[in-house]
């Protein structure tokens, strides 16, 4: 007998809707495919764009869900333990935006890491924000930045009482995840909400040897991409509200004016089987990717000049790691992840998600197999024997980004004139733009904070070794944009 979870309500809806091979006289253009590029339509098939539909009663309304939409969401919400669900398709950065509108009101602050997607701060912004930034955690043995830990989120909690939220990134990139269950305890023990950027986590509910889960911690609202390691197609998020501290209306309203009202119901569509696909098989698929993972770390750490940290490295430093992401520090190479991120594109067809300075992302779902990873350490053992540069005395290193916001960064983006001055003498301006490093690809100027030396010295540092600087206007770092 089936259980509710074995069905897909919204997948069976399109899916019966797109066997009726109806005459369209509705968007989109291209009807049913016969209008679509003869080479793309040749390498897809045609049956894919039957489910390339809009909005009619047989396939529900996202912003006004009543049927079959409304039916996924409501099994999403059980699968994962919440109180309510929202699909989203416009991925993992409208979820976060939709959390800071949703539950702050304009002039509000909150306390965040500044290890932050870029979607954050538009999220500060949209919402009219104060930013209370934390200072990140850098590793200099493994070469990677750490979220926030709860004593300094008590710290900050005790100094800026005022605060109405904390934000929290976990897992990171890397997929270091953060202590959960206390930074919530903390929250609550001081009428805090807790909104975090799971988007790297939707599997972690699903198999007993992962890190807890920000649903299990009992964070008030989460937003997790179910594209990223779970099976839904790319842009297909999910919003979890998990607490009644959330006005779920004022959620629902914010969400529809952040959506497309032209979703794609094969996204859609994807989120649902990938929920089905989670709850039913995911400890089996799970555990079969940490086990290649595993074994793909082990072999990598027998090489020469590779090195990939290990569960119990992060443990050791107070957090707890997600293991299907391989990170492989390549310093000993004496090339940069770059460099070898180029190298494995180019000589052995291998793209991983991610590359720095210092270390390689390869990021496993639950699509991956263990030959993949074979196909990885090979490349990694030939590249070990082939490749050598010059080692570097690179460090990753960061200036204090505790700094003076003057400003709410929504003033400064919709209502300030600014100016340019050259970057020697841009300090003790306020800043009009986000510049953002790779690495260590968090955001070193953030608009209305006061810019100070020791950032101008940093960047300056990071012009001198060629690093391409997100939000420079011109080729070169030379000058900021500065508030009038």
């Amino acid at each position: 007998m089936k259980t509710k979870q074995d069905s897909a309500p919204l997948f069976e809806a399109v899916y019966n809707h797109a066997k009726k091979r109806m005459v369209s006289f509705h968007t989109p253009g291209h009807k049913n495919g016969r209008s679509i590029d003869k080479k793309l339509l040749s390498f897809t098939g045609k049956n894919v764009y039957y489910f390339d539909v809009t909005v009619f009663p047989d396939v529900d309304s996202l912003h006004d869900p009543t049927k079959c939409i409304k039916q996924a969401q409501e099994l999403m919400a059980k699968a994962y333990g919440v109180e309510q669900s929202l699909f989203l398709v416009n991925g993992s950065s409208s979820g976060n935006q939709a959390m800071f509108l949703s539950a702050c009101k304009p002039g509000d602050s909150i306390i965040l890491s500044r290890n932050i997607h870029k979607s954050v701060l538009g999220g500060i912004i949209l919402a009219g924000l104060w930013p209370i930034w934390l200072q990140p955690k850098i590793d200099q043995n493994l070469d990677i930045i750490l979220d926030a830990e709860p004593d300094q989120i008590a710290e900050a909690i005790k100094k800026f009482p005022e605060a109405k939220a904390v934000f929290i990134t976990s897992p990171t990139y890397n997929g270091v995840t953060s202590d959960l269950l206390e930074i919530a305890n903390i929250c609550h023990k001081n009428n805090k909400l807790l909104l975090v950027d799971e988007a790297h986590g939707p599997h972690l509910r699903f198999h007993r040897d992962f890190p807890i889960s920000a649903v299990e911690a009992d964070a008030d609202m989460i937003v997790q991409s179910v594209h990223k390691i779970l099976s839904a197609l790319s842009q297909g998020s999910v919003l979890h509200i998990n607490s009644d501290r959330i006005d779920f209306n004022r959620v629902k309203k914010v969400v529809s004016m952040l959506q497309t009202t032209s979703p794609n119901y094969l996204t859609l569509s994807s989120i649902d089987l990938a929920r089905r696909q989670a709850v039913l098989h995911g400890e089996k698929l799970l555990g079969e990717i940490i086990d290649a993972a595993e074994y793909g770390r082990k072999k990598i750490n027998r090489l020469k000049n590779f090195f990939c940290f290990t569960r119990e490295d992060i443990r050791s430093r107070g957090y707890d790691l997600d293991v299907t992401k391989l990170t492989v520090n390549v310093t000993k190479t004496g090339l940069s992840g770059l460099e070898i991120e180029d190298i494995l594109n180019e000589q052995y067809n291998i793209q991983v998600d991610c590359a720095d300075l210092f270390n390689l992302i390869a990021i496993m779902g639950i699509g991956s197999a263990k030959a993949d990873v074979q196909k990885l350490v090979n490349a990694l053992e030939d590249i070990d024997i082939k490749y050598h540069g010059i080692e570097k005395n690179w460090n990753l290193n960061l200036p204090s980004l505790t700094t003076e916001m003057v400003m709410t960064p929504r003033d400064v983006f919709f209502q300030k004139e600014s100016k340019r001055v050259s970057l020697n003498k841009a300090a003790g301006h306020i800043s009009a733009q986000t510049l953002t490093p790779y690495p260590p690809g968090i955001p070193i100027l953030i608009p209305g904070e006061r810019i100070t030396k020791e950032i101008c010295d940093y960047l300056f540092e990071l012009s001198s070794k060629d690093i391409r600087i997100s939000g420079q206007e011109t080729d070169t770092l030379k000058t900021i944009k500065v508030v009038k």
